[in-house]
């Protein structure tokens, strides 16, 4: 009888530090779960890597075997693309090293910490770096995506604060990405996902940031299209300092929300204001509460950044079904806020939602080609989610955000955020690089021509020129 890949990695992986768990043994379930309950997947062999030349190794296995080779992260993703079915996930949990250099205003990150690890080590020295607004999310993919969060205005995406990082390739080999040394790798990884080796070490640039002003502003559902079309409006000329993300939703069924609005569909801002002028802040906000009805909540207030990181973690705990779809978006016009409203009042459980991310200010001073990340010069980038805790909801759910999505794609610009997108085809994946595709795809078949990373938002090698003779 053949060996499984756990059986096979015992034996080929002598003095392997981390553990390697297969689906004989009794942590299979705990050590294959992600994020996303939806995705069930079951792996032949889940290696917890203990360091970077561990990673090596796997890859190495999974290579020379012939097996898919997942990498894992945080696990948040909502295609579920750090497992697969019957191949070799690469767990990354085990790699939390985090270094900040104050004098420098870098932070050293290992590729399985998640973002409030980060979040929480920064503060210490009133520093900080864009992250996102989840802080379970996995550093390493929302990395490689791009890295939208509360601070992009006025500090960029996460990949704009990316220095430099360490890979696995997939040969094994083990590589330093950064303006300075394999430029062309650097360039890729900063939004091109993890298609080119498994990062396990990250450098980022930091920012003088410790308190923030934040906190949602709720109106009733029933004001969608007038709040989004004020928005609409507002935000692009807001200070930098202010971020603020749209959102239909329901209040969080807890304090320190008022019981009488718990649980009570809305559509509002969620805020962040870079800096802890309480004043300015409510400056900022000023212009686009006085063109509108009084809300039921505006909950702004100083607070330290780690706490906002942290502030939806309770309302989407690991273990619930997710369904995503995503679009980049350069205007709104009316024709569009009538559908969203349509959307918005048909939230189909509590935890559903739709935001819209602002894609400006500081992300608008890189050309569409400095990075992988093509629509730098979009405005938003829309996300529909479809999320509850029970299995029983999970095609309701899906129902939702597909049907929001089709009716609101028309407007769209073309392409998705990678890291808000389902596994929806090459095609789309296309569509979401436009002209940086091509550039991707030669840097790939440079750096991994025979695909072995392919279990994510997928660039396919650039086939070789053909052989032309001499004369």
């Amino acid at each position: 009888m053949a060996m499984t890949p756990a059986q096979a990695a015992r034996q080929e992986l002598a003095g392997f530090k981390g553990e390697l768990t297969g689906p004989e043994d009794s942590g299979y379930d705990k050590a294959r779960a992600v994020y996303n309950a939806m995705i069930d997947r079951r792996p032949g062999l889940i290696a917890a890597c203990t360091d970077a030349e561990e990673v090596s190794r796997v890859v190495g296995f999974a290579r020379d075997r012939g097996l898919l080779l997942a990498v894992r992260g945080g696990g948040h993703h909502g295609a579920g693309l750090g497992t697969c079915d019957g191949g070799v996930v690469a767990d990354l949990s085990p790699l939390k090293e985090i270094t900040v250099d104050p004098a420098a205003r870098t932070v050293r990150v290992g590729g399985g910490c998640v973002w409030g690890e980060v979040d929480r080590a920064t503060n210490a020295h009133g520093l900080a770096t864009p992250s996102g607004i989840v802080s379970t999310t996995g550093v390493g993919g929302i990395t490689l995506g791009g890295g939208i969060g509360h601070l992009t205005r006025k500090f960029g995406l996460t990949i704009d604060n990316l220095l430099e990082a360490d890979l696995v390739l997939a040969g094994g080999e083990r590589v330093r990405a950064s303006a300075s040394e394999h430029p062309d790798l650097y360039w890729a990884i900063r939004g091109g996902g993890g298609n080119f080796g498994v990062v396990t070490s990250f450098l980022f640039r930091l920012h003088e940031l410790s308190t923030v002003v934040a906190g949602p502003t709720f109106w009733p559902v029933e004001l969608g299209a007038e709040v989004l079309a004020a928005y609409r409006d507002f935000l692009p000329g807001a200070p930098r300092e202010l971020n603020g993300f749209f959102l239909y939703g329901s209040v969080p069924p807890a304090p320190p929300y008022p019981e009488e609005l718990q649980g009570r569909k809305a559509c509002g801002v969620v805020w962040c204001y870079a800096g802890d002028d309480t004043d300015a802040a409510a400056r900022a906000m000023a212009p686009l509460l006085a063109v509108l009805p009084e809300p039921m909540l505006h909950g702004p207030g100083p607070m330290p950044h780690p706490v906002l990181q942290s502030a939806f973690d309770g309302l989407y705990p690991p273990g619930d079904q997710w369904y995503w779809r995503a679009d980049f978006v350069n205007e709104i016009p009316d024709e569009a806020l009538a559908l969203h409203a349509k959307f918005g009042a048909e939230l189909p459980t509590p935890q559903s939602t739709m935001h819209l991310y602002p894609i400006d200010g500081a992300v608008h001073e890189h050309t569409p080609a400095d990075t992988p990340w093509s629509y730098r010069d979009s405005g938003w980038a829309s996300v529909y989610a479809g999320v509850d805790g029970d299995p029983a909801n999970a095609e309701l759910i899906k129902r939702w955000t597909v049907d929001y999505f089709d009716a609101l794609h028309p407007f769209s610009a073309g392409g998705a955020y990678v890291n808000m997108m389902m596994d929806e085809g090459q095609e789309r994946v296309r569509a979401s690089y436009r002209d940086n595709y091509a550039r991707l795809a030669r840097v790939k078949a440079e750096y991994d021509p025979g695909n072995l990373f392919r279990l994510n938002q997928n660039i396919q090698p650039a086939p070789k020129p053909p052989y032309e003779a001499r004369p």
